[in-house]
């Protein structure tokens, strides 16, 4: 069973567009228990969309997990943990924070819930709402 996820970063800092170059990246340095649990129950295979935040505030791609959780080679003390994502498309068009918070289809989405993490499930109905809503293009 395929599971979804919201993954987000700071276009500055690891942009979509910079995935999509890259092919493949570690998603670490993530230091919150929560976020880190969210990340050891990610599996090959799931799904995840990619959420630009700071100023752009918007969910602009999709990406595939590649490598399930293992140790975060950037962790210098403490049990932390990375996997690997890959990019799948980018959205036809970004849809905003306040397109999603405008929407009452996205009550209990963890991203206006629990907006300081950088990695949150997703359900399977707000991944499908969110990739129509961006004209998202997938083909796997």
């Amino acid at each position: 069973m395929v599971r979804h996820y919201l993954l987000k970063s700071e276009p500055g800092t690891y942009g979509f567009d910079q995935l999509l170059a890259d092919g493949r990246t570690r998603w670490d340095g993530v230091r919150n228990f929560e976020a880190r649990n969210t990340l050891r129950g990610m599996a090959r295979g799931d799904l995840a969309l990619f959420y630009h935040s700071g100023q752009q505030r918007s969910v602009v791609g999709v990406a595939t997990i590649v490598r399930e959780a293992y140790p975060d080679p950037t962790a210098k003390e403490g049990d932390w943990s990375a996997v690997d994502v890959a990019p799948l498309a980018p959205l036809a068009h970004p849809v905003t924070l306040a397109q999603l918070r405008a929407d009452p289809a996205f009550e209990g989405l963890q991203l206006l819930t629990r907006s300081r993490l950088s990695v949150t499930p997703l359900s399977a109905e707000h991944f499908q709402r969110i990739s129509k809503l961006g004209g998202a293009r997938l083909s796997r």
